[in-house]
């Protein structure tokens, strides 16, 4: 550009400032004033600005008054934090009024199960007509609730429901615990519960026959001591089946010992062991209930003419957490006298029962089992609708989601009399 361009347009720009600003022009000194007030007002803007910013993302129960979070969130926008800062304020107020975290203290559990079955019954004596049946049934719903009122202080209720057994809801067990924890290693349990006879660990579908003769639930009291390694208690109740001319008293009781054991190996073992003495192995449930004929006494109370004792033991092992064995005996030490069980035909008899199975799991959330399991002078055929003589079987267990499982099960039954028993059943369980 040449020199004469250059100076006729700096000529220019100085008379459009002098027209449109002309005191600036001149006069630079109050345009420094100005300036300074205004980065003066800036600057106090900008601090009442992140003041408000502090008051706003404090905690609602630091906020200042009238500040809540729904101001600091908004009704839409942040919805999320809203919500937490909302459960925390109650959470707070609860605490205030000594309510406490509740959700903290008590627990839910449940177990649903849908089984369909289908049963064939083939009797020796040719006279008696052979039959089968089907049905698809509500097999279990059980719902469990724990609270923990305190640090050694707790109580478990247990409700359920077994199609044409327990309709319409039965209150299975309710007890409350007290326990030791950290100080010492004891417990007591209160209430109604099954007692420790027995283990019952299957893989199966069907109950064990071990459990079918020796589960025993009352209401008792629960003594024990237990750590890491082991576990001895003794439970005192008043049995439902008496010795003949004995007045009601809580005299029924049973011994109970477990060790359990983890080896660190490089098959890691798993093992639990353990035994138990029931006092009077007529107190069991289908003894007692179904099985116990007698009432020498005339007064409409079950009763036999002396206590018979009854024992169990079981043996568990585990390899790898894939490969499991269960082993299971339960039995009466002594014979019942004739007449006293429904189905002893006038002799004597001295029921017991035992259960071995062994399970695999794969990778892949597929389990299969085997089983065999006995019974002696626990009924003689299919009439006598009690336990088989022997009974063999096949289980496949697949998880198909978490917690749900998918069975399918066949067991054969053979009874005294050569009656046989084939039964298939499937079942989805859901857990939670």
């Amino acid at each position: 550009m040449p020199l004469r361009t250059k100076i006729f347009m700096k000529v220019l720009l100085l008379a459009i400032c002098f027209c449109l600003r002309p005191g600036e022009v001149f006069c630079e000194e109050p345009t420094r004033q100005e300036l300074r007030k205004e980065m003066q007002a800036l600057k106090e803007r900008i601090r009442l600005l992140e003041k408000r910013l502090e008051d706003l993302t404090k905690a609602p129960e630091q906020a200042p008054e009238g500040v809540t979070p729904e101001k600091v969130h908004g009704h839409g926008a942040g919805g999320v934090k809203g919500l937490a800062d909302r459960v925390r304020t109650l959470e707070e107020h609860m605490k205030k009024r000594g309510v406490g975290k509740w959700a903290d203290r008590i627990s839910l559990s449940g177990l649903v199960e849908v089984a369909a079955d289908y049963q064939d019954q083939d009797h020796h004596d040719r006279g008696v007509k052979d039959t089968s049946s089907s049905d698809i049934t509500l097999a279990t719903v059980e719902l469990g609730v724990d609270a923990e009122a305190s640090k050694h202080l707790g109580a478990h209720v247990l409700f359920l429901w077994e199609e044409d057994d327990t309709e319409p809801v039965d209150l299975d067990e309710g007890y409350i615990i007290l326990d030791g924890k950290d100080v010492l290693p004891l417990y007591l349990n209160a209430g109604k519960m099954y007692v420790p006879f027995g283990r019952f660990e299957s893989h199966f579908i069907s109950d064990p026959l071990t459990l079918q003769l020796g589960e025993t639930r009352e209401t008792a009291v629960k003594a024990g001591y237990t750590d890491d390694l082991l576990d001895f208690s003794v439970s005192v109740f008043n049995g439902d089946v008496e010795e003949t001319g004995r007045d009601d008293h809580v005299r029924s009781y049973v011994l109970s010992g477990r060790i359990s054991r983890q080896f660190d190996t490089p098959w890691s073992v798993g093992l639990e062991a353990g035994g138990a003495y029931i006092s009077s192995v007529a107190d069991t449930n289908n003894l007692g209930d179904n099985q116990v004929a007698s009432d020498y006494d005339g007064d409409g109370q079950k009763d036999i003419r002396d206590d018979v004792g009854g024992i169990s033991l079981f043996l568990s092992l585990s390899f790898d957490k894939r490969i499991f064995l269960e082993a299971e005996y339960v039995g009466a030490l002594e014979r019942f006298e004739p007449g006293e069980l429904a189905y002893d035909g006038g002799r004597g008899r001295k029921p017991r029962a035992w259960n071995l199975e062994l399970a695999y799991a794969f990778k892949w959330n597929f389990e299969v089992g085997l089983k065999a399991e006995g019974s002696r002078d626990c009924g003689r055929s299919l009439a006598d609708d009690f336990l088989p003589e022997r009974q063999y079987g096949v289980v496949l267990n697949y998880e198909f989601f978490e917690n749900a499982v998918f069975s399918v099960e066949y067991l054969r039954g053979i009874y005294d009399n050569d009656d046989t028993r084939d039964l298939w059943t499937t079942q989805v369980s859901l857990e939670f």
